[in-house]
């Protein structure tokens, strides 16, 4: 697994794409598994912060229960429409739940535990992949990007 500084350090450029992508779009596509084993996706705001990948969101939510249970998740960062199009990120991997306060009150940049307004819960994704779909400079054509820990980038153009 890998946190997000780890694309950073090793693809730069790919890597601020990647983020341009998610920041984007205020929301994002979560998604996780029931315990039936059958797809939930849920509308989620995620930050990037101290190089890592965060997910927040109001106490007791079913996409939460979901990653406790059963941590593996999918992450979108939301397109543009056709005509606008330039790029799309996906990141798929694992979700630590953070239930230390000071992490918390870190997170959301309180100086103390006591300046977190309102209790939430945290989570950090450990990364397994990111993806970024773009189109080429001549606009005819898709390229995929995927980094991997341990295997780096690769791309593929799809016509």
């Amino acid at each position: 697994m890998a946190a997000f500084s780890d694309v950073e350090k090793e693809e730069p450029e790919f890597a601020a794409r990647v983020r341009a992508a998610f920041d984007a779009h205020g929301h994002k596509i979560l998604a996780t598994l029931r315990a039936d084993g059958s797809p939930r996706v849920s509308g989620i705001e995620a930050r990037f912060t101290h190089g890592e990948l965060w997910l927040a969101g109001m106490p007791r939510s079913v996409k939460f229960a979901d990653l406790r249970r059963d941590p593996r998740m999918a992450l979108h960062s939301g397109s543009d429409e056709p005509a606008t199009f330039a790029a799309d990120a996906k990141l798929s991997g694992r979700a630590l739940e953070v239930t230390d306060p000071a992490e918390h009150a870190a997170f959301t940049g309180a100086a103390d535990v006591q300046e977190t307004a309102q209790p939430f819960e945290l989570f950090r994704i450990d990364v397994e992949q990111v993806v970024l779909t773009a189109l080429n400079d001549a606009k005819d054509a898709l390229v995929i990007s995927s980094w991997r820990p341990g295997r780096g980038l690769t791309r593929t153009t799809r016509v």
